[in-house]
Formats: structure tokens, sequence, C-alpha cells
């Protein structure tokens, strides 16, 4: 028996060990203050956005939430808006947290897979809002189906209608320098690929709709979050924003919501012992958002708040150009 508990608690110290060494990473270090200054954070109504959202509100920024579902995000902003009092946030993913006292928190719709709606909310925000200091490019989808412009719903989501955002939103990031932009990537992206003529055949970077499918779209949409910052990064040398794409961490989010319910399933226990919480896999974000001293990494990727090798497609520059201008046609941006 006694040997039976040495072996747990060994077990257990070394998981302790590998958790808060390995598995937990990095935090932010920084302390700077963002009174007067405003952020955008997309898919900010769970998750990852919603707990970034929440620290820079706690700082004094005035955060945007741009989300697709009203109901959910207008929620996240009552949440985000409270003080610290000891009440019970209306949702539980924000419990553990300390709730900022910001009133400066507004949710504005977006729904990036509709050109339509980027269009639409650039308009909107650049008519009622004199300033934009960070934009972080958060939201991310995995799973079947199309926008509503006809494109696969990874690429479309998580690179193109950040892409248009992005675009949209430039000049008011270069009138306020200076300034930043986050583009959300994962490590995933070395996984990913870009085929211009299945692009262009099938406005897609996969040929089919399969749990595998879905999850090379992913890895591809990641890939092209990677070169879209390092395109950004050069189209953007010698102004006052700078741009940076990380990996957050692995975090069991909604992220997940598409998997069949077995996968799910199954990931539950893993996600509860080796997945980072939300307020561990927020740090690289506020980092490549807040800290000081980086600028001259522009276009660089982060991962557990340190600069990051990327894979060697995410380092291929003529890539990232064409990927670039075969974005701009299919966003029609001029």
């Amino acid at each position: 028996m006694s040997a039976l508990l040495c072996l747990i608690a060994g077990v257990v110290s070394c998981y302790v060990i590998v958790y808060y060494c390995v598995i937990r990473g990095a935090s932010c270090s920084s302390s700077v203050k963002l009174k007067g200054r405003t952020a955008i954070v997309t898919g900010s109504n769970t998750g990852i956005g919603k707990t970034t959202a929440l620290d820079l509100a706690k700082r004094g920024a005035r955060v945007i939430l741009a989300c697709r579902n009203k109901e959910k995000a207008e929620a996240a902003a009552f949440d985000i808006r409270r003080f610290s009092s000891g009440v019970t946030a209306h949702s539980p993913s924000i419990n553990v947290l300390q709730e900022s006292g910001n009133n400066q928190v507004v949710f504005m719709q977006l729904d990036l897979a509709s050109f339509k709606s980027v269009r639409s909310f650039a308009e909107n925000f650049l008519k009622t809002e004199p300033r934009l200091d960070i934009l972080i490019n958060n939201a991310g989808v995995m799973g079947p189906g199309r926008t509503e412009d006809g494109f696969g719903l990874a690429f479309g989501v998580n690179h193109l209608g950040h892409f248009l955002l992005t675009n949209l939103l430039l000049e008011r990031l270069q009138q306020c320098g200076p300034s930043r932009v986050v583009n959300v990537a994962a490590l995933l992206h070395r996984c990913g690929t870009i085929d211009f003529p299945l692009l262009a055949s099938k406005k897609d970077l996969v040929s089919g709709q399969s749990a595998w499918h879905n999850f090379r779209a992913y890895c591809n949409s990641k890939l092209c979050n990677v070169l879209f910052t390092r395109e950004l990064a050069n189209r953007l040398e010698g102004t006052s924003v700078t741009c940076y794409s990380l990996h957050p961490g692995v975090i069991y989010t909604e992220l997940c919501r598409s998997m069949s319910l077995w996968l799910q399933l199954l990931m539950i226990p893993l996600s509860k012992l080796f997945f980072l919480d939300l307020e561990a896999g927020s740090q690289t974000t506020l980092h490549c958002a807040l800290q000081q001293g980086i600028e001259p990494l522009s276009g660089r990727y982060f991962s557990n708040c340190t600069l990051q090798q990327v894979g060697a497609k995410g380092r291929d520059d003529a890539l990232a150009k064409k990927l670039w201008e075969v974005s701009e046609r299919l966003t029609s941006v001029s």
C-alpha cells in the first residue's frame, strides 16, 4: 500500500510540475494603463476573447465587443462592466475573474462570415468612434459550412473576414498611432497549406466537409493568419502601426462546439488536466497588445509571451504577398 501511495504521490507531483512549468506558461507582465484608448476584440462574447476584453477594460480602455451574437455579446458586456463586488457574474465563465467596473464596454454587431456585415461594422465604427489603438482579431471557427459569400467557413471567417476588417480600419489605426494589430493564430499553422488553384475552383483551401477536412481547413486558416501578419508588417514598415501573430496555447473553448458529442466527451477530462484556462490562454494576446519594446518585432509570431519561430511556410514572403493579393481580390479591397 505504501508503495502505491508513493507512486500516486510521484505521479501527482510530476503532473503539478509539468502543468506549472510547461502547460500553464508565462503571464503578461505589462502594467500599461489604457485610459483614453480604444480597443476592438472580435469574438469577445466568450472564451479567451472575453477574458482579453476584460483585462483591457480593467486597464481603462474603451472596449468594443465585435461579435455576431447580440444576446451573448450584450451579456458579456454586462459582465465586464460590473464592479468587483463579489456578486456572481452573468456568465459562469467569468466567475473566477474580477470584473472591471469600466462602463466603456460596448457591443457592436459583426459577422465575419459576411463581407456586408464587416463593411457595415467598419462604417459604423468609423462614424461613431474617434479612436482605434488596438485591434485584436481573435474570433475563430472550426467546422463545416460556407460563409454568406460562398467561401469555406474557416477560411472565410478566420482569414478573409479579419483581412477585410483590418484593411477597412487601417487608416484609423495609423491616425492614432502608435497602435497595434494582433492576430490570434495557432501552433497548427505548421500543418497548414495554401492551394491557390483549389481556392480558385472551390472558394476554399480544402476539397470537402468531413471532420478531417474541417481540421485541415482550420490549420490552413491559421497559416493564413501568420502570413497575413507578415505581409501586413512589410506594408506598414515605417508607420506607427505594428502587428503580431500568436499561439494562445491549447485551450478548451467554444471553438470545439462543432465536434461530435463523443469527441467532446473525450475532450472534457483531457481539457481539465492539460489545457489552459481562459485567463492563461489570453496572456500571449495581451502581451502582443500591450508589451512595450516589441515594436521592432512587428510581423513576428509569439507563444507563451515570447518570440517564437514559425513554420517554414509561415516565413515565405512570396507566399505571404500572393495571399495578400488574392485576398484583396476576393474581398474587393481597393
